[in-house]
Parts: structure tokens; sequence; C-alpha cells
């Protein structure tokens, strides 16, 4: 898609919408030893706990349709140290850790049910952004980054495409003329990351130049490596890997791989976890790469 084509077609509200039914249906920076990657922006609390920026979904990159894009995953800990690894059902395939948490549910056995609520694939998406306002980071604002969030979020987006009562009017948040910026609200709610207050502002042009709106277009990261093969072990790999940490076969300290990020785009070096078992309640919001690397400094 070219941008006039994008401007013309106001980012193809109607396939978008189609897509979004068919979703629906199935710390300090400066700190070396976490992962880092450069692309990705991530909101950061204030003294109080609270946490706020503006933000601007962007849409689809050229050469690709859709403006996000979503990533099952696996984290857990068990004998044989770490498991942390792309769920192939990402790709709509057969993946090891879905099959063993499915015959453990099917037991009725409430220990193994409880083994597979730990084991559970965990959702994120990631979409390009423009930060309006970033008040913890300034530096930031008027940049175009990669965001990583959740089903709550995504909640959020699916609220304002298709808006539950008849006053409220349907927009397409990734649009650049029709769209509309996001407060992103957070708070700390029984150790979680609350984000019930965050909302979209009225609809507004990004820009009021074209030619700065297709700048920003020309900044975007392709998302379509996310869910591309390479970026997945295979199921037999897989397999062999899920054998050794649930018997405790593999050594106690097992290193996190930046699963979830194409490999080429690391910037720093993994940190490693320890097998004692320090893991908070972590939603789908939360940035799990950085739990575990925070895990690693704490040991």
């Amino acid at each position: 898609m070219d941008f006039e084509t994008l401007k013309t077609s106001s980012s193809n509200f109607d396939k978008l919408t189609k897509a979004l039914e068919k979703n629906l249906n199935p710390e300090d920076q400066s700190n070396k030893n976490k992962y880092q990657d450069e692309r990705l922006w991530k909101p950061e609390m204030d003294k109080t706990g609270n946490g706020y920026a503006v933000i601007r979904f962007l849409p689809a990159t050229s050469g690709e349709e859709m403006p996000w894009q979503r990533v099952w995953s696996h984290a857990f800990q068990d004998k044989g140290g770490w498991y942390i690894e792309n769920s192939l059902t990402t790709l709509n395939q057969k993946d090891p850790v879905s099959e063993e948490n499915t015959r453990l549910w099917n037991t009725g056995v409430d220990s193994d049910k409880e083994i597979a609520r730990k084991r559970k694939r965990k959702l994120s998406y990631y979409s390009n952004i423009l930060v309006v306002s970033d008040p913890k980071h300034p530096q930031n604002e008027g940049k175009v980054f990669l965001f990583k969030f959740g089903k709550k979020i995504f909640d959020k987006i699916t609220e304002a495409m298709q808006p539950a009562f008849e006053d409220e009017t349907a927009i397409n948040p990734f649009d650049f003329w029709k769209g509309a910026n996001f407060k992103l609200k957070i708070r700390k709610v029984d150790g979680y990351w609350n984000y019930d207050k965050s909302e979209f502002e009225g609809v507004s042009s990004i820009k009021d130049s074209d030619d700065d709106i297709k700048a920003i277009w020309a900044k975007q990261y392709p998302l379509n490596p996310f869910v591309d093969t390479t970026n997945f072990k295979t199921y037999d790999e897989l397999k062999e890997k899920l054998n050794r940490v649930i018997a405790g076969t593999s050594r106690s300290t097992e290193t996190v791989s930046a699963v979830e990020l194409p490999p080429t785009q690391a910037t720093a070096p993994v940190s490693s976890a320890t097998s004692e078992d320090k893991s908070p309640s972590l939603d789908d919001d939360d940035d799990t790469m950085s739990y575990f690397s925070r895990l690693a400094d704490e040991d």
C-alpha cells in the first residue's frame, strides 16, 4: 500500500474490523544487565505508583496490511529451569505446551489443572505508535516506537472500533487523519498494572501536514517479522526443551532468550534466571522479559 492509497482508504477500516472480529473469536534503562530493544517503548510509573502518557496508534506500514501483530508465548519454571518460548499456536500450528496443558486439564485432577494454569499462554500485541506525551521521558515525544501490550489495552481498541452503545461513534484508532490519541493511565491494583482509566481522546488528525504524516509513516517498523517462522523453534525443539524443563535434566540455571522479538534486533545482553521461584502476579500487559531480567538482577 502506498501513501496516497493509505490516505484515500483511511486505513481500510472495514478490513480492520473484520480482522478484529477474527481476533476476538478464536525499570531503569541505564541498567545494562536488562534486556533492551531500543525500538520498544514502555510506560513508566512515577513515585506515586501511577503512570501516564499519551500515544497514537499508527496504521499498517508499507507492504503490510495489519497495524498490529499478536504473539502467544509461554513463560514458566520447573525442575529443569525456565521455559520461555514463543508458542507455535501463534502460527496456527500444534504446540507441545498447549498439548500438555490440554492433557493435564482433561485429567480432572485439581493439581493437574493448577499446573496447566501456571503454564498457560501469554498474549502480547505489537503495534507502531507515535509518542505524543511522555512526562517521565520527554525525549521520546514525537518519536515512533514499537509498543507491546496485552489484552486489556486491546480491549480499549476494540471498544473504540466496535462501541457497545448507539450514542457512540466507531473510530479507527490506527488512522492518521480520523484516529485519536490514546491517554494511557496506569495504576497499581493488587500488584497488577491496571489500565481501566485509559481512554481515547476525540478524533483528530495526527499532524496538519501530509508531509509530516508521511514522515511518520516512513519511520514505522515492520510487524510481520514477529510472526515469521524463523522466530519460532520447531515442534520437536520445543518438545525436547519442555521435557528437559519438566524432568529437571537441564542445568539449574536456564538462559533467558529474547523469544518475542526478532533475534537480529536484540540490542543488549540477556540475563539468566535461577530456579528459585520469585514469580509475582503477571498479567497480559506486563513485560515478561523485563521481569525475568529483574529477577536475575536480584539473585
